[in-house]
């Protein structure tokens, strides 16, 4: 790997709310060698001067879908495989270009997706993937329509390139697919353990999964060194989630003080996903997002705001997502103003790097400019903490993305892989 120069630089690190002004940060091999000055040393291949920018950790987006290439979930599915791979190629492309150097996949991105990334042959981030998230049998993964003849897999979902999740129904199948997701790459497990907006059949109320089932997934990603996360709105959801041993609850846009007050005692986190909403309303309909599904959106999106505000005042540790589905993932850095509204520029920025680091277990060595952690970096084009817009848009305001001390983006242009 090379080694390069960022000279006088304003550095921000998240973790630790430490600022620097004008100063070296040289990268090597990886990871950040040096902040401050450069030892006489070190011979970079390259150095950039950027006076007046601010370098951040790189962004880390805990609730995406990149398979979502349509906001309706259900034409997702049963799109033609190769069409549906496709079609990721902008969304990744576009999320790294917005400075977002991680994100974890709520279902979807498979293992060669993955691996297309990691070995150069696709530009995009690295992904942390669910494989296909499970779901019971009329629950938040299940879009086959209302009929008298029930397909048997999900419409064949399974076997679908573009399909978020998979159905399965008992303790037993639980094991199994936790075991097959795992063997094929997931990083970690995901179960809708309530009902949700996207999902035609279900409503939000919904408990989903037996407790023995929601055990079951567990202890299998528990056998095999990782956690579950789990989509959940209510009170009763999250709490059963907890009580099964979930590690992180997604959305949670209806939880209470108590509930939140559990999360603390039980060190679980929240991912909650406000901006999407806000979309789907506007655009959803033009966009196809089911009309059934739209009423929906109201109870959650009303509430969503306050529950944040919520979890900052108790201490819920809480990670971003965007959520974002179809036309609607150029909006993913929006999550960032949602948040801000409620809990201020620093908070927003710390929510999507040292809280989503420790969130995926990577605390220290992601989520942080500091010697030796990862080089996964953002340069931003003025103060993104005093000015929040900065980090809108498509990237504008981001000239250089940094991935793994790969400069991936330079002058505002992503820079096209070489494949291993």
């Amino acid at each position: 790997m090379s080694t390069f120069v960022l000279e006088r630089i304003n550095v921000f690190d998240p973790a630790s709310g430490t600022r620097l002004e004008g100063v070296d940060v040289c990268v090597s091999d990886g990871v950040i060698a040096s902040i401050g000055t450069v030892p006489p040393s070190v011979s970079p291949d390259v150095r950039y001067t950027l006076p007046g920018h601010t370098l951040l950790p790189g962004f880390i987006d805990l609730h995406v879908h990149v398979v979502a290439s349509k906001t309706n979930l259900g034409a997702n599915a049963v799109m033609p495989n190769f069409l549906a791979a496709l079609r990721t190629v902008p969304i990744v492309r576009g999320m790294l270009n917005r400075g977002f150097t991680t994100v974890r996949d709520a279902g979807g991105a498979d293992f060669g997706m993955c691996e297309a990334i990691n070995t150069g042959v696709l530009l995009g981030p690295r992904i942390l993937s669910s494989g296909k998230a499970l779901s019971q049998t009329g629950g938040h993964g299940d879009f086959r329509p209302r009929s008298d003849q029930l397909m048997s897999d999900a419409c064949g979902c399974l076997g679908r390139q573009g399909a978020i999740a998979r159905v399965v129904d008992g303790e037993d199948a639980i094991r199994l697919a936790v075991r097959e997701e795992i063997l094929k790459g997931a990083t970690q497990i995901k179960v809708m353990a309530s009902g949700g907006v996207a999902s035609p059949n279900d409503s939000i109320t919904n408990t989903q999964y037996s407790e023995a089932e929601l055990r079951a997934a567990v202890e299998e990603a528990e056998a095999a060194g990782t956690y579950v996360m789990a989509h959940a709105y209510t009170p009763r959801a999250i709490r059963r989630a907890i009580e099964c041993g979930v590690r992180c609850i997604e959305h949670g846009n209806l939880v209470d003080e108590a509930t939140a007050r559990m999360m603390v005692e039980r060190n679980v986190y929240m991912v909650p996903t406000l901006a999407t909403l806000d979309h789907l309303l506007s655009h959803g309909p033009a966009l196809g997002f089911p009309p059934e599904s739209l009423e929906k959106i109201d109870a959650a999106r009303s509430v969503g705001r306050e529950a944040l505000r919520l979890l900052a005042r108790v201490g819920v540790k809480a990670g971003f997502g965007s959520d974002m589905l179809g036309e609607l993932h150029v909006h993913q850095s929006d999550e960032f103003v949602a948040r801000a509204q409620i809990v201020g520029n620093l908070e927003a920025i710390r929510s999507a790097t040292s809280v989503a680091a420790e969130i995926i277990g990577e605390a220290g060595v992601r989520g942080t400019v500091s010697v030796g952690a990862k080089a996964d970096l953002v340069v931003v084009a003025g103060d993104p903490v005093a000015d929040l817009s900065l980090l809108l848009g498509q990237g504008e305001h981001i000239p250089m993305v940094i991935k793994a001390g790969v400069c991936v983006k330079h002058a505002g242009q992503l820079l096209e892989p070489v494949a291993a």
